[in-house]
């Protein structure tokens, strides 16, 4: 990219909340976590100074379908972010202290989230919608799930869905293609994959319906939705324009009506 001294990098492996086994859920989440704990290489500390030390950034989250690890660096520190990432992935310590810990952690941020209502109806749409599907399980888990968690757990689903040829590597910003894919071939090449590849069946017809939770709170929070498209269907560019008009700014039609004529929000 033209005129950019900086650049973004990431690390995308197909496993994510709705690969779990029920009595499993939470754990792409902690496993997540605990990857930042330590490698065979590297500390905690060692891990967060790496390339902030270099003025850049290291970041990862989990959604329902991914796990994906990312970094932020001037353009000359491309090599030593690929090269902290891979080492994330592959050589994580997974230790039975740090899972004890950070075990605590995830805990209180499922805490976080039932105190707060936003968060709550967002969960609660989601395990409505897709009702006995994957894609309806919570991503953080719940307390029992987390709680029940162990580290022979965590080692497989590493050893199963990190060490694979499926991952998935990309950069943009001041990169050069061919140098990129070079030291990507000699710091992950050797993956072979364990395991067959993950899937999630499709879903089936949804039957609707509405769900409320009675608290004690000030506002009320109020979620509309359904299924879309796929990110693959034409149809979505016209869902973004729709989307735009009725939320996505002061003059969309929502705005203008829920807040500046009714003053509801």
């Amino acid at each position: 990219m033209p005129g950019v001294r900086s650049a973004a990098v990431g690390v995308w492996v197909r496993q994510g909340a709705a690969h779990e086994a029920r009595g499993e859920m939470g754990a792409s989440h902690l496993l997540e976590h605990l990857v930042f704990k330590g490698t065979r290489k590297r500390s905690a500390r060692e891990i967060a100074t790496a390339l902030e030390g270099l003025g850049g950034s290291l970041d990862a989250y989990t959604g329902r379908e991914q796990t994906s690890y990312q970094a932020r660096v001037l353009h000359e520190h491309v090599g030593e972010a690929l090269e902290v990432l891979s080492d994330l992935i592959l050589s994580p310590a997974l230790r039975e202290e740090d899972l004890e810990r950070e075990r605590q952690v995830v805990l209180e941020e499922i805490a976080m989230v039932e105190d707060t209502p936003e968060d709550v109806v967002f969960e609660l749409h989601g395990e409505r919608l897709w009702e006995g599907h994957p894609y309806g399980r919570s991503i953080l888990g719940t307390r029992e799930t987390v709680g029940s968690l162990s580290t022979g757990t965590l080692r497989a689903l590493h050893r199963d869905r990190y060490l694979r040829p499926d991952l998935v590597v990309a950069a943009a910003g001041h990169v050069g293609h061919d140098a990129v894919v070079g030291q990507v071939r000699d710091l992950l090449g050797h993956l072979n994959g364990n395991g067959g590849r993950p899937g999630v069946p499709e879903p089936s017809a949804r039957r609707g319906g509405q769900e409320a939770v009675s608290r004690e709170t000030a506002q009320t929070h109020v979620v509309f939705g359904t299924d879309a498209p796929p990110h693959s269907d034409p149809r979505r560019f016209g869902l973004v324009l729709l989307s735009a008009a009725f939320g996505g700014g002061m003059s969309s039609r929502l705005f203008q009506k829920v807040r500046e004529e009714l003053a509801l929000a």
